[in-house]
Order: structure tokens, then sequence, then C-alpha cells
């Protein structure tokens, strides 16, 4: 004990004063309030590219900056869709850096996997009203087992999708529109030729709305995009020269606004639509054209079992089309081990 003491002694060469009794303010002292600041400064714009931790953002009075992710955001993400409210540099320029303070409540998200058993959801855009899915008749083939899989996320996510089918004046669309005849889809086609007419239909659908463009390389979605946006160029330029990379060739997710009101999300060419994300019990929910063909079944029925499914018998009835039905088995299939 005296050792002790000597030893505190020995150490304390200065005289014990008021800021030893009450306490001295250091590093790491200062009381940690849970009350986040209120940025009551902060402007409101929506995020148009993610590029390596820089986000595109185009504010309300469409000016376009590039932002960094405020640290009290914590780990919640920011994606392309995202409404936000940022503070910092807002004035725009190649070296102005803001900060996203703020990320609104998201009312969708349209989500995929690499593969159906990957556990890492990619979402490819927040706060979208409506998913165009884009296939060509000719050059490339269309891809009806693609084309089922975008349909599933949307009506996943809540989202109302639209089929754009491209190049009808290479082929007849017949055989793939008769697939898709009783899913309540309304379909848009477009030949090269006469590509107003269809241009006049999507402005129509598209108008202050929130649109997500997706389908494979090749089968004419930035085409389309590039024609209702007549300045997407110019804008995708701007876009490039704040965050620093290129996207003419859509290699990233980009918003572009539409003249007369509402947004279109360009996406980059897909060459797979995995469905991890959607529980296996909500598959056959968003077949609206099959789902009332499983009234008629056993209550423990897989949809897999021919034998003892009423699904063949509703399809035999007209109701929907036979590859519908091989669709959804197969990604019941997949998804067996769930």
């Amino acid at each position: 004990m005296a050792g002790n003491v000597v030893r505190s002694r020995v150490l304390s060469a200065r005289q014990v004063d008021d800021e030893d009794r009450f306490g001295r303010a250091g590093r790491g002292s200062r009381p940690r309030s849970r009350l986040r600041p209120q940025h009551t400064d902060a402007v409101n714009g929506r995020v148009v590219t993610v590029d390596r931790g820089r986000y595109g953002c185009l504010l309300d009075d469409d000016t376009p900056i590039v932002a960094m992710r405020a640290r009290e955001l914590g780990r919640r993400s920011v994606v392309v869709g995202d409404e936000v409210s940022v503070v910092g540099d807002v004035g725009g320029g190649t070296d102005a850096l803001a900060r996203i303070v703020r990320v609104k409540d998201r009312r969708s998200v349209l989500r995929r996997t690499a593969d159906d058993d990957d556990p890492i959801e990619r979402v490819i855009v927040a706060n979208a009203e409506q998913l165009v899915v884009v296939c060509s008749i000719a050059d490339p083939p269309p891809q009806p087992r693609l084309v089922d899989r975008c349909l599933v996320a949307a009506f996943d996510a809540g989202i109302e999708p639209l089929l754009v089918v491209t190049k009808v004046d290479l082929g007849p669309p017949d055989a793939l529109l008769e697939i898709y005849r009783d899913v309540g889809l309304q379909v848009i086609t477009s030949a090269r030729d006469a590509r107003t007419v269809a241009l006049a239909a999507l402005h129509e659908r598209l108008h202050d709305r929130v649109t997500v463009f997706v389908g494979t390389s090749g089968v004419g979605k930035s085409t389309l995009v590039n024609a209702l946006v007549p300045d997407a160029d110019q804008r995708i330029g701007v876009v490039s020269l704040t965050t620093g990379k290129g996207l003419h060739t859509t290699t990233a997710a980009i918003a572009l606004p539409l003249p007369d009101g509402g947004w279109v999300v360009d996406t980059p060419g897909v060459r797979s639509f995995g469905l991890a994300h959607v529980d296996r019990d909500r598959l056959v929910s968003c077949f609206p054209d099959l789902v009332g063909g499983t009234a008629a079944c056993p209550t423990d029925c897989d949809h897999v079992d021919q034998e003892v499914c009423e699904l063949d018998a509703w399809v035999a009835a007209g109701h929907a089309h036979r590859e519908r039905l091989d669709s959804l088995r197969r990604l019941l299939v997949s998804r067996t081990a769930d």
C-alpha cells in the first residue's frame, strides 16, 4: 500500500487542481447524442448514377452534382432512383462534392440476383412505378424465359410491367404475344421504320411516372430511351464529367428526366435475371394467368407433380399458355432447395 502511495506521488509532479477534481475534457469524452443534425439547409434531388462511392444527383432545380454518402447514414444503401437530401457544395461543377444526408422512404425496390441460388441481392432501381421489358423478334431472338423472370420481379415489387417488342419488321410477333395473351399485360410493338407510333404510345404510359427499362443487349432498349429523351446524350455527358465515368453505352444504370414530366431509367443489358430474393411460395402469385388454377389443387400441391396438380387442366381449358406453366415449373424446381 505504501509503495503505491509513493509511486503515485512520483508520477504526479504537479499540484492537484479543479480540472482533476471535476474531470478533464479529452478526446472521446464529449457526451454522445442520438439526435442527428436536422440539416435544415438541405436541398432535395434524385440519384441518377452510382459509381464507386460517388453518386451523381440531379437536384430539383435541374442542377447536376456529385455527392458522397454522409457517415450518419450508417450502412443504408443509396441506389439509382433514390430521393435524397444533400448539403455542402450544391452549386455543381467538376470539383464540387456534396453529401447525401437523408434518403427518403422508398415506395418500391426492383431487385435481382445473379442466379437463383445467389443470396446477394442487387437493387436495380428504387421508386420505380413501372417496368418496361424490352425484347426483339430477331437479332437477338426473343427469350420468353427471361421475360417471365422480369415479370416475376415486377409483380413481386409491386411495379406495373409493360412489354415492348422491337424489330417486328424482321418477323411476326404473333407467337410471342400469344404466350402472354392471358397475363393482362399491355404490349407495344415497334418496327424500325415505324418507331414513332411506338414512341407515342410509350410517351403516354411514361408521362409523370418513374419507369425502368430492362432487356438484353441489342434489343434496342437504349435506342428507345434516347428517342424518348432528346437530350439524353447531353445529360449523360454532364453526368459522365461529374462522376468521371462515361455512360454512353449504358455500363451502369442511369436515370434521365423526361421533357414533359417523369423519369426513365436505362440499365445495362442483362444476361440473366436471378430470383433468389423472391420467396418460393410467392412465385405462383407472380403468374396472374396461372394463380386462378391453383384453387383446385390439393392444399399441399407443389405445382410440379403433374399427377396431382390441376394447373395442367387450367392450361388445357385455355386460361393460360403452356409456355407460362413450363416457365413457372422451371422456377419452382430451381428453388426446391428452399
